[in-house]
């Protein structure tokens, strides 16, 4: 019986600090989502921005 109790006590131990480190990893992997996101926003409008550009000099130019 205490054979058991030791090994149940033991794998509840190593599922609690699974528990831990995936919780962890996750509050990690959001923040590193939030920050390619923002990163993703900027990106997106740069490029808008020189297509905008682009397109008024393409619109200057002698046809």
């Amino acid at each position: 019986m205490d054979t058991e109790l030791n090994r149940l006590e033991a794998q509840l131990e190593q599922f609690i600090s699974m528990y831990a480190a995936l919780r962890d990893e996750n509050r990690e992997l959001r923040a590193h989502q939030s920050q390619l996101e923002a990163e993703n926003r900027q990106l997106t409008s740069k490029i808008n921005l020189a297509t905008e550009k682009l397109e008024a000099v393409l619109a200057r130019l002698p046809q």
